[in-house]
């Protein structure tokens, strides 16, 4: 891996262990700040829509700022949050900390994509992206299990102060390897925010909130569902958690070389696979050998389709890379918050946590038939310009 790359690969391992370790640590933060489990749960959503409200409110702050000084500036964001995340004396403080922390996130792996892509060749753009998102799934294999049994013994607070450290090796690591010249191009806010009209742009972007929203409704809960309906104890969940990570790593390296490939072709593929194991979940997560195979390749899917979402919303905004990149974070957000808050009603409704992959697969699925209609208007637009 190039220096660079793994310098965005660092942060990214923070910002993903962050973003994900309080899933496995919920029922001791529910316990802890005497909340329910939805109350909990919507500190996922918090997150998220963070995520989605900050994103593009921070493309325009660090619009025309150097590269490197932005990407420096969000992690030290990242850094102030996750202290802050640390320190919270009730569940008030604690969501607003969420909230701090998740600003930075959106725009730092918008900027990030665009940078790492424009390191290496044009037939290698999709797998230069997939390097750098490699740190937010090793965060699912390393971050998230170590920091679920460290916040188990030591309390959830102790994952957030290791958090907070990795920040700082982030920075260290941003600094050291990232070059202090990064090509951009100078941004025209107004041109750039007409790439909105486009709408294969919006579609991209629609098709992120679905397939996210699809992960999140179940993932959010996934502990939960683990010790409730599978029967595991909480030390074992954090191995199941580990499994889904892996599956995750698998998944993002998968997805950029089949992106880099057939680009269209994959996503489909991917999209149709997660609405058929989400299917099989709702049979499995009853018994623990087969829900862990479907948990793992859960876990491949989920991830591979990553890749292909934002190398196809660079190609499809050329014109406005970083915005239109940091806009698709924010989509996968709000979906991640949709999910997180469509869960809880379900089970706050009194529905058993047996539902929940039902209502992942509803959303996959209008994620894959919004792929197919994209593909359909490309050929449509292609022919009329032929014609034309």
């Amino acid at each position: 891996m190039p220096l660079p790359l793994l310098a965005l690969a660092v942060a990214a391992f923070g910002i993903g262990t962050s973003e994900f370790v309080i899933m496995g640590l919920l029922p001791d933060v529910a316990r802890d700040l005497a909340v329910s489990i939805p109350a909990a749960g919507m500190l996922v959503s918090a997150y998220a829509l963070g995520v989605t409200i900050g994103a593009p409110i921070v493309a325009i702050a660090v619009a025309n700022m150097p590269r490197k000084r932005a990407l420096m500036s969000l992690i030290g964001v990242f850094i102030v949050g996750n202290l802050l995340c640390a320190l919270a004396p009730n569940y008030g403080v604690l969501m607003i900390a969420r909230i701090v922390t998740a600003f930075c996130h959106g725009a730092f792996f918008g900027i990030g994509s665009v940078v790492a892509a424009g390191l290496v060749a044009p037939n290698r753009r999709a797998q230069a992206i997939a390097l750098m998102f490699t740190g937010l799934t090793l965060a699912n294999v390393l971050g998230v299990p170590l920091g679920t049994a460290l916040g188990q013994v030591v309390g959830w607070r102790a994952a957030f102060w290791a958090v907070t450290v990795i920040g700082g090796l982030a920075a260290a690591a941003l600094a050291v390897f990232l070059p202090a010249k990064i090509d951009m191009q100078k941004a025209n806010l107004v041109h750039e925010f007409a790439v909105l009209k486009n709408p294969q742009v919006l579609m991209v972007l629609g098709i992120s909130v679905l397939a996210s929203t699809s992960l999140f409704s179940t993932f959010t809960y996934i502990t939960p569902i683990l010790e409730d309906v599978t029967g595991f104890r909480p030390h074992a969940v954090t191995l199941v958690l580990l499994l889904f990570g892996l599956g995750l790593t698998v998944g993002s390296t998968l997805g950029g070389k089949l992106a880099d490939w057939r680009l269209m072709p994959s996503l489909i593929a991917f999209l149709f696979a997660i609405v058929v194991i989400l299917t099989v979940f709702a049979g499995t997560m009853h018994s623990a050998v087969p829900a862990m195979v479907t948990i793992f390749m859960w876990g491949v899917l989920a991830f591979a389709i990553v890749p292909p979402l934002q190398m196809l919303i660079v190609d499809r905004a050329s014109h406005a890379p970083n915005l239109a990149s940091t806009l698709n974070q924010g989509a996968f957000n709000l979906g991640n918050a949709s999910g997180a808050w469509l869960g809880g009603m379900v089970i706050g409704a009194g529905a058993p946590l047996t539902t929940l992959p039902w209502v992942g697969v509803a959303a996959a699925t209008a994620a894959l038939a919004l792929t197919l209609w994209s593909v359909q208007l490309g050929r449509r637009t292609q022919g009329v310009a032929v014609t034309g």
